[in-house]
């Protein structure tokens, strides 16, 4: 019996071709295939500027330095995601505070986010990392005019949420990561992610002042424009000027991005398939995550809770169905118990308690997804 994995990716011909051109070309990395990636990405996204770097760790650094957290700098943080959301403001030398989570959608609870704001004194805290948690596009209109009210800014971590979208207030589609209500946006482009590059990441924005803040800081904070140089001895000549790091993406893996990215609708349009036939044939178990009017999920998860989660995900990987669990709550982590000491998140902690990922992949086949469907049921 063949293996389901929760998550992988799909490389076609297409994808091998784009990347052998660029083997053949002068160029496997600084070269035209990155910022081709980055002005295509940047189109579907919405946003005015895209910058392509390693992974969506490195987007996120990246995106707390151009914020300049710093020393003390204390931030708002959800509980709820992969431990890179938190660790970017550590990376800084800033301060996380954790907030539970809505039990509706798993993402940052917005009115607890709100409440913990106006009971605390002035300038308490600099910004907010809240994430598209499983794809699910998180009201960010609401999280801007909080952060406006407090002069906060905002980091979405939208590595889950690639071609997700919401209407806001004026009935305009919002796309996840275009940068209208937040400062920065993030991807990643991890193997299981929408598209993939193998590792790979995008930091987008509609600010030109951090986008050229972002592009200085991915390449050893060193410019070659003489207009920003203090001095030039020559066509050699060049100055760091910031303590950047090497984040650069190579072009073998924007050409994969980009050959990715020609098949985005049809990747989301299928993910969007898998969680209907996973609500149709999972109906009446009461398990099934939230769906809502007005938001267009981008399922890079498909969360279900259950009470017997252990059992299940022991069931189902007798069958070679293999789950996983996203995520165990940061603050729970080691690391962070030793710097904040013990926290009690009831929502995050139940949530995690039941938490279990099926199988989704824009290339699950109907056969694979229907034993799925029917092996839940049997257990």
């Amino acid at each position: 019996m063949k293996a389901i994995p929760y998550g992988r990716q799909s490389v076609t011909q297409e994808d091998i071709n784009a990347v052998v051109e660029v083997l053949n070309s002068d160029f496997l990395t600084q070269g035209p295939a990155v910022e081709n990636f980055e002005k295509k990405f940047s189109q579907f996204v919405g946003c005015k500027y895209a910058v392509a770097v390693t992974n969506g760790t490195a987007a996120l650094h990246l995106a707390a330095m151009a914020l300049n957290v710093g020393s003390g700098d204390k931030v708002l943080c959800t509980t709820n995601s992969f431990v890179a959301s938190a660790n970017c403001v550590r990376y800084c030398g800033g301060e996380i505070e954790f907030v539970d989570i809505d039990a509706k959608n798993f993402c940052i609870d917005i009115d607890l986010l709100e409440k913990k704001l106006r009971s605390s004194p002035p300038k308490t805290y600099k910004g907010i990392v809240a994430v598209d948690f499983a794809g699910y596009p998180v009201d960010f209109e609401r999280i801007q005019k909080i952060a406006l009210e407090f002069g906060l800014w905002v980091i979405e971590d939208a590595c889950h949420a690639l071609g997700a979208n919401f209407i806001d207030s004026k009935g305009i589609k919002q796309h996840s990561g275009n940068g209208v209500y937040a400062d920065i946006a993030v991807f990643s482009f991890h193997p299981v992610k929408h598209i993939a590059t193998g590792e790979g990441g995008m930091v987008t924005t509609n600010n030109p002042a951090i986008y050229e803040k972002l592009k200085l800081l991915r390449t050893h904070g060193i410019t070659k424009d003489p207009s920003l140089m203090s001095q030039s001895d020559g066509g050699w000549y060049y100055e760091m000027q910031e303590l950047g790091f090497n984040f650069r993406i190579s072009d073998i893996l924007c050409a994969l991005g980009s050959s990715q990215l020609t098949r985005i609708e049809t990747n989301l349009a299928r993910r969007r398939e898998i969680a209907l036939a996973y609500e149709k044939g999972l109906e009446g178990l009461e398990i099934t995550p939230l769906i809502e009017k007005n938001k267009e999920h981008g399922y890079h998860l498909y969360v279900i809770q259950t009470p017997r989660r252990k059992e299940l995900y022991e069931y189902l990987k007798a069958r070679n169905i293999f789950t996983q669990v996203h995520y165990i709550p940061i603050h729970v982590q080691p690391y962070y118990k030793n710097r904040y000491g013990e926290q009690s998140l009831n929502v995050a902690e139940s949530y995690y308690s039941q938490a279990l990922s099926l199988p989704m992949y824009h290339s699950m086949s109907d056969d694979d997804l229907n034993f799925v469907i029917n092996s839940i049921r049997e257990f």
